[in-house]
């Protein structure tokens, strides 16, 4: 008894250090701007936190815009969803499917610069607060877009915009320009197990 009334105490006595140290840094962070966020790595779930924070931003009134590189050959339970939405979410389907379905490093070219013209304009529209580029880092790995044209865009955004870029392979120009950037490491994925992509985990 008298071992965990101790430990309580020393518990108590860390958790008040720790909150000192931490009100000290919110206290300090009084900057507000726009956020380039980056996704990439090889595990699962960077467009999953992307549309976690399409969610997060309708919850607080704020319009968003999404568009999607690569993808396009199926549908996805997240554009079900976000589709309900027209006049707060601006979705854009711009892929035909992954490149080793599509097989036409042309066609891919063509579509993801069609796919960056109309990220372009949400990234100028002031009334968007938060613009999804859902596996822009594959079109830029590919070399499909010019990565200094999708810089400058970027950075041309509205001063309160914030911008989520998915997807893996991020190249290091744009990890330079980030605010944010997560790696997502993967561990171990039931893909690989044999188990086949499945409605409300994969898509």
């Amino acid at each position: 008894m008298t071992e965990s009334i101790e430990r309580d105490a020393r518990h108590k006595a860390r958790m008040q250090r720790k909150k000192a140290l931490i009100d000290e840094k919110i206290a300090q962070a009084q900057d507000e701007y726009g956020l380039l966020l980056v996704h990439t790595g090889n595990g699962k779930g960077k467009s999953s936190s992307a549309f976690g924070m399409v969610a997060r931003a309708l919850g607080h009134g704020v319009k968003v815009g999404v568009v999607q590189f690569i993808k396009g050959g199926m549908s996805t339970g997240e554009e079900a969803f976000f589709r309900r939405f027209p006049d707060e979410v601006a979705y854009h389907v711009m892929g035909e499917g992954y490149t080793w379905d599509t097989q036409d490093r042309q066609r891919d070219i063509e579509k993801a610069q069609q796919a960056w013209a109309v990220a372009a304009q949400l990234l100028n529209d002031p009334q968007v607060g938060l613009v999804v580029l859902d596996e822009l880092n594959i079109a830029l790995k590919h070399g499909y877009l010019d990565l200094e044209t999708v810089l400058r865009d970027i950075e041309s955004r509205p001063e309160l915009q914030h911008v989520v870029a998915t997807g893996r392979g991020a190249p290091q120009g744009l990890i330079d320009a980030a605010d944010t950037v997560t790696e997502m490491s993967l561990v171990k994925h039931a893909f690989k197990s044999g188990v086949k992509a499945q409605k409300g985990v994969e898509f």
